[in-house]
């Protein structure tokens, strides 16, 4: 029996045409990557090959954002690099939108929240960044910096540069958060040494370290709910 190709399918299953009758919130995964690649290869249509992607990915979209314009060339037939940077647009344009949506000046008041914060910015990286949130007095945060950017394995963070944002910003607390691409949430020596080393040099100024956050995609680990700030 021979497959059907995607023009052959009937109208109100197509993914383009299924997203002008009923709207893009009724499409699978698969179904709006489809629509973002085009067409499928000689073996797969669209919707088939993006399937294929998404099993690769582990069905996980925060694995499919890591992925690189090479990893999407090489690793799948009929995906070409055009094909391939649309699909890293569109992820990074959701990545963004999460990044807005953030509360501005939220108070930190759990683990939770400052999760909340840092999953934006580091959730979809597939290299260890580190970042930290300035707070007042109340907790309310007064602003979000970059502090390192590194490799896959790890990076350097300078405290100095931490303290001086926060004496800059006149802030009262810092929450310093960074990610683990490998997926691994249980904090390495090198983590518990750098919580312990800003906690110390930031008393002495008067500034608390309230929590530091690893975010391993969709889940998270708080030093402080660990008992080890």
């Amino acid at each position: 029996m021979s497959r059907l190709s995607i023009k052959q399918w009937a109208e109100e299953d197509r993914p383009r045409e299924k997203l002008l009758l009923k709207g893009a919130s009724v499409l699978s995964d698969s179904e709006l990557l489809a629509i973002l690649i085009g067409s499928g290869n000689d073996q797969q249509s669209a919707v088939e090959l993006s399937q294929h992607i998404l099993s690769k990915a582990g069905n996980d979209l925060n694995k499919l954002a890591r992925m690189s314009v090479s990893d999407l060339v090489s690793g799948f037939r009929g995906i070409g690099q055009a094909k391939a940077v649309t699909v890293i647009a569109a992820l990074e344009l959701g990545r963004r939108r999460k990044a807005v949506e953030t509360p501005h000046r939220r108070k930190i008041t759990s683990s939770k929240i400052a999760y909340e914060y840092f999953f934006p910015l580091l959730s979809d990286l597939n290299h260890e960044e580190t970042w930290a949130l300035l707070t007042d007095r109340s907790n309310k945060v007064l602003s979000t910096i970059q502090v390192s950017r590194g490799g896959i394995s790890g990076t350097v963070v300078d405290v100095r540069l931490i303290l001086r944002e926060a004496l800059s910003q006149y802030a009262s607390g810092v929450v310093l958060g960074h990610n683990h691409p490998s997926g691994q949430c249980r904090p390495s020596p090198q983590d518990t040494h750098l919580t312990k080393k800003l906690k110390e040099a930031a008393q002495w100024m008067d500034i608390s370290l309230l929590d530091h956050i690893i975010v391993c995609g969709d889940s998270y680990f708080s030093f402080a709910d660990e008992g080890i700030i």
